[in-house]
């Protein structure tokens, strides 16, 4: 047998298989919808050893709660990066929304609260979600609001879920210019 035969029978069958894999709709094949891919945004903790700790498990927190983007450490070509120091208007992320930027955590406000919280919630800036500072505890986006005493570093159900729209098929919508958001501290 030739080897054009063979070939021909191959798509042959691999065409005659189509509609059963993929179905059928009207009389033509309909390809099954392929999986769509995270997005991936990688980040450095070079700039910040001393928090590297509590920004992988501010990652990590995000990954278990959103599946269209996912937070990678990675020690060179970072899109996000994490720089500790002093600034007397506290923490803050300097980003787009979409993944680039820059995290500054501040030490006096890392001595007051949880540092997974701080890095947790800058990084959801970075993911494109703004403050929320009048929101209770469990709004990880509430950030500093809720006082020293909230310890929760976890997104809520629909910090989640916007974030989720976001990232629809793994990617992010244009990005714009670069903001720098502070993390406001409660007066008094």
């Amino acid at each position: 047998m030739s080897r054009k035969f063979v070939l021909s029978g191959a798509i042959a069958l691999a065409v005659a298989a189509a509609p059963l894999a993929g179905g059928v709709a009207g009389g033509v094949a309909v390809a099954a919808p392929a999986p769509s891919a995270a997005a991936t945004v990688y980040y450095s903790t070079s700039g910040a050893p001393s928090f590297r700790a509590a920004i992988n498990a501010g990652a990590a927190n995000w990954n278990r709660a959103v599946t269209n983007v996912k937070l990678v450490e990675r020690s060179s070509g970072a899109s996000l990066r994490y720089v500790e120091g002093n600034d007397p208007r506290g923490s803050y992320a300097q980003t787009d929304g979409h993944g680039n930027g820059t995290i500054f955590i501040d030490y006096t406000q890392a001595r007051q609260y949880d540092n997974t919280r701080i890095t947790a919630h800058e990084t959801g800036h970075v993911l494109g979600l703004p403050d929320h500072y009048s929101g209770p505890c469990s709004e990880l986006m509430s950030g500093g609001g809720p006082g020293p005493s909230c310890h929760n570093a976890n997104p809520n159900s629909q910090e989640a879920s916007r974030v989720q729209q976001l990232w629809a098929n793994g990617i992010r919508a244009a990005a714009g210019p670069q903001q720098r958001i502070y993390e406001k501290m409660p007066v008094g």
